[in-house]
């Protein structure tokens, strides 16, 4: 399944039309989409890059129909098999290092703002994941690159399942829309990349003019595990949101009504499940 150019350029002109007024930015993390369309490709980060490093700016946009070394969160393996959506964005964000999560927050929130908008309820598994019907729908992957403890530039990529394989935890939209007909507002495996990369912009752009803290408040509205108990080294908790570093919030249940505590776990030490497994484990 390969998308045609012209269609995808055409929607995405429609999207921008129709949000250009709400979209004055001092700095636009995407001005623009310089779209390169391929049929099959090792990763979408990797071509990226190698634009990149041949001169290619902000905006830049890699899409596959397929990946042979598409890569998920912590180095895992990304299935990416035709009849997906697989991309790959440039941009630049101008922030420290030490923000990095931000741009997968962000991202993570505008396209599954966008998606709701069009009556597909995408929820959020924290840190990276997008959640339809308590199953996975796609995930996002940040790359940066550093200068002096400052992002200099960044690839956010994007995988979404649209009608390939997908594993037992996970849901392509063609089977959800066969599901709830009456919902069926994408018509088009181009209109997918068009409202992700729409869904990108307004999610990185939100984070430019209103800032993160403001940011993760709509963030944890969409967060499938907030209420959720758990236990951890120091006790049992809840989990009441993220912070600014991309770590999760939990408040321990004090001992008595005046030692309410919070802890923060940074991604990889905790693991949530999916559905009726969302079991929460603390690695070791």
């Amino acid at each position: 399944m390969t998308l045609n150019f012209q269609r995808l350029e055409a929607i995405l002109e429609t999207l921008q039309e129709l949000a250009e007024p709400n979209n004055s930015c001092d700095h636009d993390p995407l001005p623009s989409f310089n779209v390169h369309l391929f049929d099959c490709i090792p990763s979408t980060h990797q071509i990226l890059w190698q634009l990149i490093n041949s001169g290619a700016e902000a905006g830049t946009v890699v899409i596959a129909s397929e990946q042979t070394a598409g890569r998920g969160q912590w180095g895992r393996k990304w299935q990416s098999s035709q009849g997906g959506l697989y991309l790959s964005v440039a941009i630049n964000p101008q922030i420290q290092a030490s923000q990095q999560a931000q741009l997968t927050l962000s991202s993570a929130w505008g396209i599954a703002t966008i998606l709701r908008d069009y009556h597909i309820p995408v929820r959020l598994k924290w840190p990276n994941d997008l959640i339809l019907t308590e199953r996975k729908l796609g995930g996002i992957l940040t790359e940066t690159k550093v200068q002096n403890g400052q992002i200099v530039q960044a690839l956010i990529g994007v995988g979404i399942n649209w009608a390939n394989s997908i594993p037992e935890t996970g849901i392509n939209l063609q089977t959800y829309f066969a599901q709830n007909p009456d919902l069926a507002k994408l018509y088009s495996l181009e209109m997918l990349a068009a409202l992700v990369l729409q869904g990108l912009r307004i999610g990185l752009r939100q984070l430019s003019t209103v800032g993160i803290e403001h940011l993760l408040t709509s963030y944890s509205q969409l967060l499938t595990c907030i209420g959720h108990q758990v236990r951890v080294a120091e006790g049992s908790g809840v989990i009441i949101g993220v912070n600014a570093t991309g770590e999760l919030r939990i408040r321990l249940e004090p001992h008595d009504a005046n030692k309410a505590q919070e802890i923060c776990i940074e991604p990889g030490k905790i693991r949530l499940g999916y559905g009726s497994d969302e079991s929460f484990h603390i690695k070791s």
